[in-house]
């Protein structure tokens, strides 16, 4: 397990050097910085402009900003923003508790929900129930997160109680994620349970008469292998979904700090809320892979053990 471990530390390591550097690359091609827009102020001299770049370590080569960036957020020192003129770290620590409050309820709930309603879809497809799960999971599925957020505001203005920015737009953008995370989680969990029922191994435990609970918890542990492998990918897009759903309902998360951040073209605190976000991300995909070890045998023994 500890090698295990290790190689997966090692592999996402280098998969963070990748994405950091390939954004900030591509942040560094854009045809303005910051410092390009205090020229229209006429009370700025060029001189104090060029003073603020060389300050910043922006007039060196872009590699060599880069790696000095990299070495400083591999201690977490991710800078300072330049339109907030305070060190990245503290603007995203007051932002990333307001977003965990949002993603973390959501994401709960979602699994709570889609692991049962995916289940028993799958176990009585075709039935009316199995048909009604479905319409459910398609009908939320074709909404984009901020659209139905709005729906959702807007039904709740015309009661008078809406507060925006207040505990109500907290539980307006629990509600937007949880529904349309759960509905795409339970098709996939719906998938894999009626995959699970037409294997060998379950045939050959209806052939010897096993049912009940014990039958439904081996259709589970089996139908959750798949499943499970998406806890990664999953962390990543309610980060991302939370992101438009705090916009929209008011929420003061990380989503509109990042949106203030890219249209000020901020590189440092830009940078620092990808590198946070990516970190998490490869996290996210370390949990999947013990989790999925634990209930897959065969991945210890493949993928473990070797």
């Amino acid at each position: 397990m500890v090698k295990f471990i290790l190689l997966r530390l090692v592999q996402s390591f280098f998969t963070l050097i990748g994405v950091t550097f390939l954004s900030f690359l591509i942040i560094k091609l854009a045809p303005a910085d910051y410092f390009a827009q205090l020229k229209l102020n006429p009370q700025i001299s060029p001189e104090t402009i060029e003073a603020l770049r060389k300050q910043y370590g922006l007039d060196q080569p872009v590699i060599v900003q880069y790696l000095k960036w990299l070495r400083s957020a591999l201690t977490f020192d991710l800078g300072v923003s330049f339109q907030y003129h305070a060190p990245v770290l503290d603007l995203i620590k007051e932002r990333i508790g307001n977003t965990l409050l949002l993603t973390m309820p959501s994401a709960i709930f979602s699994w709570l929900l889609a692991i049962p309603l995916g289940l028993l879809a799958g176990m009585k497809e075709g039935a009316l129930i199995d048909k009604l799960i479905r319409l459910f999971s398609y009908t939320f599925m074709s909404f984009p997160s901020f659209f139905l957020a709005f729906l959702l505001l807007l039904f709740l203005s015309k009661t008078g109680f809406f507060q925006l920015g207040g505990w109500q737009s907290l539980w307006v953008g629990i509600i937007t994620i949880t529904l349309i995370s759960t509905a795409g989680l339970v098709r996939l969990m719906r998938s894999a349970v009626i995959e699970t029922l037409n294997s060998p191994m379950v045939l050959l435990l209806r052939s010897k008469g096993l049912s009940g609970w014990s039958f439904t918890k081996h259709v589970i542990k089996n139908a959750m292998n798949p499943f499970t492998t998406l806890i990664g990918y999953e962390i990543a897009g309610l980060l991302s979904g939370a992101a438009l759903v705090e916009i929209i309902v008011g929420w003061p998360g990380l989503g509109s700090l990042m949106l203030d951040a890219v249209l000020a073209t901020d590189l440092f605190l830009v940078m620092g809320g990808l590198y946070i976000g990516t970190i998490m991300l490869l996290l996210g995909n370390l949990i999947a892979d013990l989790l999925l070890a634990y209930l897959d045998p065969r991945v210890r023994e493949k993928e473990i053990l070797k």
